[in-house]
């Protein structure tokens, strides 16, 4: 497995507080990675580590097979949790200023800029100021300042905050065209929804360290034992009291239960005929919101 981005054992403190406790992730090639947690978990220390920002007191990184250079900076997109755009500028202007930052010259540009703008939908705001723009509007040219000079490694930290569903759409769009052209995607973020839609392989970390790690589809397959889907009429309310289950979420007449590690389905299932009328009642892989809320209760402990 070829991996375009390694951290062996990352560690950050500042003062008394461990920021980043010992990260070691692996982020296959030509794959979107989820880098998710809870808001203060160290994703962002994690990131900046990453991008040369800040430097780890110990541990390694390294960017398409080895120990990061200022070189490979040149070839990683880097998208900010915090944006930055000067108001004053127009459209186009900023986005060559964006170019020119990674060593692209105005005429190499400016056909590449078109083509992302009429992309996003912001073919018409060209010629605008930034302060002109909506919100979304400006993170769109974020994004297309991001991927002007068609970085090999995407680093993404909350791109979705503040999106409308629309805009979220196109976004999730066009990082998984990113994939298919054989780039790499880091995407940071503690939304748990667009998360699963996204991502091939997942590092979940909690106060600074790794609590979970490896390709999604297998961490579904191997915590799915636990979880299950019911669809049943009766008394619902009393599926919380039911031995062995953990957790109940109820949704369009369709209920998930999450199951205690040692809990048997079948004796569970005995227990729920004594009160419900059971139509369904079968085990399904947890979606990433289970996990996640598991992994980090669990880390909690």
């Amino acid at each position: 497995m070829t991996l375009t981005l390694e951290l062996r054992d990352v560690r950050k403190t500042y003062g008394d507080v461990a920021a980043v406790r010992g990260v070691t992730m692996e982020v296959p090639a030509a794959t979107i990675f989820g880098l998710l947690g809870p808001n203060g978990a160290g994703k962002t220390t994690t990131i900046r580590m990453i991008m040369d920002i800040i430097a780890p007191d110990s541990g390694e990184v390294l960017v398409f097979g080895h120990p990061r250079t200022r070189e490979d900076l040149r070839r990683i997109g880097y998208l900010p949790e915090e944006r930055g755009l000067y108001r004053k500028m127009t459209v186009v202007d900023q986005l060559v200023y964006l170019g020119e930052l990674r060593g692209m010259k105005r005429r190499e540009s400016l056909p590449r800029i078109a083509e992302w703008l009429e992309r996003v939908e912001l073919s018409a705001w060209g010629k605008k100021k930034i302060e002109e723009l909506s919100k979304g509007m400006q993170q769109k040219v974020q994004l297309v300042g991001t991927v002007l000079h068609e970085p090999d490694l995407l680093i993404l930290d909350e791109p979705f905050a503040g999106l409308d569903p629309i805009n979220q759409s196109l976004f999730r769009d066009l990082l998984l065209d990113y994939r298919r052209r054989g780039k790499t995607v880091v995407l940071s973020t503690h939304g748990m929804l667009l998360a699963e839609k996204l991502c091939d392989h997942i590092c979940l970390i909690s106060a600074g360290a790794v609590v979970l790690a490896g390709e999604l589809r297998a961490i579904r397959r191997r915590l799915g034992g636990n979880a299950y889907r019911l669809r049943a009429k009766g008394d619902l309310d009393r599926l919380a009291e039911v031995p062995g289950i953990e957790r109940v979420a109820a949704e369009d007449g369709l209920v998930k239960l999450l199951l205690a590690p040692d809990a048997d389905g079948g004796r569970v299932l005995r227990e729920l005929v004594e009160f419900l009328d059971v139509e369904e009642f079968r085990s399904e892989e947890p979606d990433l919101e289970e996990i996640f809320i598991k992994a980090v209760s669990g880390a909690a402990v």
